[in-house]
């Protein structure tokens, strides 16, 4: 199966289309880190990610993991842990990104493997799939409402990628 983001604001599978949004300056096949585009291409998926305080686990076939105070997400060019989950403690020196948030975008997200096996430094980091209200750009992410996530969340496995135009 495969996720296809057919423009800025459509996100297709199976016989389903669902709106969506992308990054404030679009598409990009040479992403870097902070230009506010999501990359181009054909990527895995990682685990599906969720605030077991505020929602149900969700119904999926990939990997469930409830994201906890400490949990944060390495955006640091210049860290050896970047583009990877990362345990926050108080004299941490790197920049990073909350994954436990006031706002409910991260109530549910999934891992979009870009630049993530043996990560690049400066190609972009921390690109997910994740929930919107009002479907503003985001950073480099896609967005979806979260009626839309889980149904998403459903139909797919492990073997499920995602195309990006």
């Amino acid at each position: 199966m495969i996720i296809i983001i057919k423009n800025k604001d459509t996100l297709l599978v199976d016989d389903f289309k669902f709106r969506c949004s992308i990054g404030k300056n679009g598409f990009s096949k040479k992403k870097l880190e902070g230009d506010l585009t999501t990359p181009k291409g054909k990527f895995n998926l990682g685990n599906i990610y969720y605030r077991a305080d505020r929602v149900q686990k969700p119904l999926s076939k990939l990997r469930s993991i409830p994201i906890k105070k400490n949990m944060g997400w390495c955006d640091d060019p210049n860290s050896k842990f970047y583009n990877k989950q990362i345990e926050i403690k108080k004299n941490l020196k790197i920049n990073y990104e909350k994954l436990y948030r006031k706002d409910h975008k991260y109530d549910f997200f999934i891992l979009i493997k870009y630049n993530h096996k043996n990560p690049i430094r400066f190609k972009g980091s921390a690109i997910f799939l994740h929930l919107t209200k009002n479907y503003l750009p985001t950073k480099g992410c896609i967005a979806l409402s979260e009626k839309d996530f889980l149904i998403l969340a459903k139909l797919i496995s492990k073997k499920t990628k995602i195309k990006i135009n």
